[in-house]
């Protein structure tokens, strides 16, 4: 490395090294036009390059840099400017007083898994923040968390992030980027850089926190790639709660990685003190994994309180039902997941709107409807509205001998009389606003949603096609980013037909809906699921089960 300037851009003066980083040296400087502190990283690129390589490495580094400073989030830290001197790139960043989670290991030991736990929150929600913005930060390690002097917690030195969607030429067999220690399997074996690779980093973070060591620390980086690629993960002996959400997290398979939010749910149990969960009875299709054990299956399902891979029974139905083929969802930036609430806008009044619908020419007034919080919406027509009620918990009821279906284990009968009778979650909160039943998930982002109103007269598939092209063209206020996946008819009393679609909520990101319409006894009726986009795979049995089960006043009795 050569002799650094003393004043950089003729504007930051170098005072101190602070050590050194990811690929390059940090400095102390003065910024001498705004008076203030700043950390400057001296970006080292690595050796063996070409001149071409050199310069094309220098000029991505810098784009990704400006990229990264769009982040502005408590538990990031801001980056100013970014320079390109003596044909290497600085990267001007706030100035923390502080010490890195792995200075603390080093100095006082291991942590408690409560205190991991605080600190694992804050990683994981700057995660959120980078991920959303499209910047993957490939370096995630205790050297790069500090725990500021006032207790605030950052992650740095997104010098190693990249652009989703950028391309490099610079790639040749050997080149690791980052601490091997800390790299993800995948990462390490096939140069992947990808949301899950960033979990996994955070779950070797997690686990060096209440072990004082990296799991895959050898004494080489050679030896350390060796272990990733042919060991399992080692149990965490000192994780106590924490134990499933680093298991979760070191999966091999980044397909059965735990996600954001399910990371998020077991570290708030730990900071929370709760010792006991909240039974989330919701099967999970996306199984554990080859290299999750059964006792660790079981500890994931204790602290997430979802089993960790199982489907349920399938319940006969009614008629056939052409179910959705599974489909792998588009890649999401997971944002933190919190308890859902209403999130509704006021549709705008449209009137004498001609639809173009193909076989059908329909004339459709959407009168003032709300959206839903699972993204569908109130009926175009709605019958008597009831006024919003207090929520109420599913509590077990006893099936009535004609209702001919057992439910499975978690679930009970639920009826509204004179409305409907079907099987639901037991736990799960239900809510009544005008014509719409909601039943959702408690402290989780899935929602089960009824609705009926006076059926239309051009027919349900005819009324939910042209639902979708407002909501296609924008004449309607549709759900943020709708997209249609499907439309189309079913077999399922009269005028079946299920309609599936993506949308971004508020509460939970990306979103999968599917709904099926279907006609009886004067009435349409709209059963809607939904639930993050990145959980709906390989959920069709849940479908099916709320279906096959489900029965409108004529059947009810």
């Amino acid at each position: 490395m050569t002799q650094s300037p003393a004043l950089l851009a003729g504007r930051y003066r170098l005072r101190d090294p602070l050590g050194n980083g990811g690929m390059g040296r940090v400095w102390l400087a003065r910024d001498e036009v705004l008076h203030r502190d700043v950390a400057i990283k001296e970006v080292d690129l690595p050796a063996g390059l070409s001149l071409a390589e050199r310069e094309e490495l220098r000029t991505r580094t810098l784009r990704e840099a400006r990229t990264t400073a769009r982040l502005s989030h408590p538990n990031v830290v801001q980056i100013y400017d970014v320079l390109g001197v003596e044909d290497r790139p600085w990267i001007v960043m706030e100035y923390v007083r502080s010490r890195s989670l792995q200075q603390i290991l080093v100095d006082e030991g291991a942590l408690a898994p409560v205190r991991a736990a605080e600190i694992g929150l804050a990683v994981l929600h700057a995660l959120n923040a980078a991920h959303a913005a499209g910047v993957l930060h490939r370096d995630i390690k205790p050297g790069n968390v500090l725990i500021a002097d006032d207790g605030r917690v950052v992650l740095t030195d997104f010098g190693l992030a990249t652009f989703d969607g950028g391309k490099s030429s610079v790639t040749r067999p050997g080149l690791v980027w980052g601490s091997p220690e800390y790299v993800a399997p995948e990462r390490a074996k096939h140069g992947v850089s990808s949301v899950e690779a960033d979990l996994w980093s955070l779950g070797a973070t997690l686990y060096a926190a209440v072990e004082g060591v990296s799991p895959y620390a050898r004494s080489t980086a050679m030896a350390s790639l060796t272990a990733l690629a042919t060991e399992r993960p080692p149990a965490s002996g000192h994780a106590g709660p924490l134990k499933p959400a680093i298991a979760g997290l070191l999966r091999k398979d980044p397909r059965a990685r735990l996600r954001s939010g399910e990371v998020e749910r077991i570290l708030l149990r730990v900071v929370n003190g709760e010792s006991r969960t909240r039974g989330r009875l919701l099967p999970r299709q996306r199984g554990a994994g080859p290299d999750v054990s059964p006792r660790e299956a079981t500890e994931l399902e204790l602290a997430t309180g979802e089993p960790a891979s199982y489907a349920l029974p399938e319940a006969p139905l009614p008629e056939k039902v052409v179910e959705p083929e599974p489909a792998v969802p588009p890649e999401s930036a997971e944002h933190e997941e919190s308890r859902p609430g209403p999130s509704r806008r006021a549709w705008l009044l449209v009137t004498a709107v001609i639809l173009a619908l193909g076989l059908f020419a329909a004339t459709v007034v959407l009168l003032a409807d709300d959206n839903r919080p699972d993204g569908s919406a109130q009926s175009p027509r709605p019958a008597a509205s009831r006024e919003e009620s207090a929520p109420t918990v599913v509590a077990s009821a006893s099936v009535p001998a004609d209702f001919r279906v057992v439910p499975p284990a978690g679930w009970t009968f639920y009826q509204e009389p004179g409305r409907f009778r079907m099987f639901v979650p037991l736990g799960w909160e239900v809510r009544h606003e005008g014509t719409a039943t909601s039943i959702h998930e408690p402290n989780g982002p899935k929602i089960i949603t009824v609705d009926r109103w006076p059926a239309p007269p051009e027919g349900s598939l005819a009324a939910a096609q042209a639902r979708n092209q407002a909501w296609t063209s924008g004449i309607a206020n549709p759900p943020d980013q709708y997209t249609l996946v499907r439309l189309e008819q079913v077999s399922y009393f009269t005028q079946g037909l299920d309609w599936e679609y993506t949308w971004a909520s508020r509460e939970n990101g990306a979103t999968r809906t599917i709904s099926r319409w279907f006609i009886d006894t004067g009435y349409c009726y709209a059963v809607s699921v939904s639930m993050p986009a990145y959980d709906f795979v390989g959920k069709t049995s849940y479908f099916q089960l709320i279906m096959g089960a489900f029965k409108p006043p004529a059947t009810a009795g």
